[in-house]
């Protein structure tokens, strides 16, 4: 079993030990071939609609630039950095820490995110798209995480193509304790 910090601060043997015992749960072939279909299905609604795309930094990054490269239409991009995260492994308050510049109002936003877990980030953002004015609000996601927790019951990502179980997942923009963002494909530590 590898070992798992449970501070803030990591050593490189640490990190490597980590993923060299994760658990693959969805690989990087999977990911791609997911994110081709949300691409599609998001050309057939949106694709006439000059949206703007709105990527929720730092997990959103990867799945963002991975996802914008496949829609062959004109859009705009901004983002806004809303975690509840800042750091560690559990979710906490949430906290504000860029909103975005490019304005909402009667726009076509989508809202990128590397996961929908409990919601919680993602229903506050919604709240504020939908103050913002915004004429339409999609949501894209990479990855579902499988359970009843969801801070808005029924919620769901209007595009959504990997589920995943109840565990701590990282790569392709989500992260254990800052890292691994970079992970080329989905895992889960051992035991976790």
């Amino acid at each position: 079993m590898p070992r798992i910090d449970t501070d803030h601060h990591a050593s490189i043997a640490t990190m490597r030990d980590l993923m060299d015992n994760a658990d693959c749960l969805i690989t990087q072939h999977e990911v791609e071939r997911a994110l081709d279909r949300m691409a599609e299905e998001i050309t057939a609604s949106l694709g006439d609609k000059l949206p703007v795309f709105y990527c929720v930094m730092n997990g959103g990054l990867i799945t963002t630039g991975h996802l914008l490269t496949r829609l062959g239409f004109p859009l705009e991009v901004d983002y806004l950095h809303a975690t509840r995260y800042r750091g560690g492994v559990r979710g906490g308050e949430l906290f504000w820490r860029v909103s975005p510049e490019v304005p909402m109002a009667d726009r076509h936003v989508v809202i990128v995110d590397d996961i929908l877990d409990e919601g919680t980030t993602l229903a506050a953002i919604l709240g504020y798209c939908r103050e913002a004015g915004a004429a339409s609000i999609s949501t894209a996601v990479l990855v579902d995480k499988r359970h009843e927790r969801k801070a808005v019951p029924d919620l769901k990502a209007d595009y959504c193509s990997l589920e995943v179980e109840d565990r701590y997942v990282f790569g392709f923009g989500m992260d254990y304790k800052g890292y691994w963002r970079n992970a080329p494909g989905i895992f889960a530590p051992k035991g976790l």
